[in-house]
């Protein structure tokens, strides 16, 4: 299976094979043996989950969701002590100013953790190494486990609140500059942070479970305080979000209040040349109607209509340069 990343068995503390072991050999030693697997997959077929929940006995549905994507994390669990977990991860991608998200389904059962990834975010390596380096932690089983994941993804949040932070002040810059900035990016960038939100905020209430021991069972008080850990972070990033949505919202109203402050000059402009315009027009039309006006004789006439359309003009200009208009 080309899809395994890797594949170990873990005793007290420490890694029992340099390398990869095959699922089958896992499933028996997590059946017989005691200690734990950590068996790792990146986007597996159908087929490939297939065999992995012969091997060790997950239930349909969970293996189900554990190929597509959710919008919301969730903790489920099925008979014969496994636990199924859905965590959201996210990346921050600066060359297109996007978040780009993935997903981690997680099965833990008795003498086993199975985590399934789908997308590029959040590379979980880094997660088994540094819990590879606390054997103190590793002691404690496949709840140990599911921490320096959650710790990984939520550690992997800071970058995408900081991203989406910086293209929020950009955007709050221009607009309070006093120029309007582009109303689809501001939406662009709502719609960013509404996911990222759903990608968060749902994991509040499995976090708090798992430090209440309501989901895993009893853990340790010194893992629970590792796990309070990570629920604070999340609770801060949370916040950090729901702070930036409703900046936004403020940012989008100011921004369409710039417009509207636009527009209104531009009909401004324009009904003050129209005005200045209409009245010269006025007097020409008059004058040019085919009536009899006994002035009309009179060739001076004709310096003095010219002059009083140039003056109405000018006045005009000048009435509507002083109220700021022009």
């Amino acid at each position: 299976m080309g899809v395994i990343v890797d594949c170990a068995h873990y005793l007290e503390g420490r890694r029992q094979h340099a390398t990869k072991i095959e699922p089958s050999h896992a499933a028996e030693i997590a059946r017989g043996e005691p200690g734990f697997i950590w068996l790792g997959m990146v986007e597996p077929s159908p087929e490939e989950l297939l065999a992995v929940q012969e091997e060790f006995g997950l239930h349909e549905l969970a293996v189900e969701d554990a190929q597509s994507f959710h919008l919301r994390p969730k903790i489920e669990s099925y008979g014969g002590g496994i636990s199924f977990v859905v965590l959201r991860t996210a990346r921050y991608v600066d060359e297109r100013e996007e978040v780009e998200f993935g997903e981690v389904s997680i099965f833990i059962g008795p003498g086993f953790v199975i985590t399934v990834r789908q997308g590029v975010a959040s590379d979980l390596h880094g997660a088994r190494l540094r819990l590879e380096e606390r054997p103190n932690l590793l002691e404690e089983g496949p709840a140990a486990v599911l921490w320096a994941i959650l710790d990984k993804i939520v550690d992997d949040y800071a970058p995408v609140v900081e991203g989406l932070e910086q293209d929020i002040e950009d955007v709050e810059h221009m607009v309070f500059a006093g120029s309007s900035a582009p109303t689809h990016r501001i939406y662009l960038l709502r719609r960013e942070v509404t996911d990222f939100y759903r990608a968060v905020h749902p994991l509040l209430g499995p976090a708090a479970a798992i430090v209440q021991g309501g989901v895993l069972g009893e853990i340790s008080a010194g893992l629970r305080t590792y796990f309070r850990d990570v629920e604070d972070h999340l609770k801060l990033v949370n916040e950090e979000i729901m702070a930036q949505r409703d900046l936004l919202t403020t940012i989008l109203q100011a921004n369409m209040a710039v417009v509207s402050v636009e527009q209104n000059h531009v009909v401004r402009r324009i009904s003050s040349w129209a005005a200045i315009i209409t009245v010269p027009t006025f007097i020409a039309s008059f004058y040019g109607m085919n009536t009899f006006l006994p002035d009309l004789h009179w060739h001076g006439m004709f310096v003095i209509a010219v002059v009083l359309m140039v003056v109405s003009a000018v006045v005009l200009y000048a009435c509507f340069k002083r109220a700021s208009w022009l």
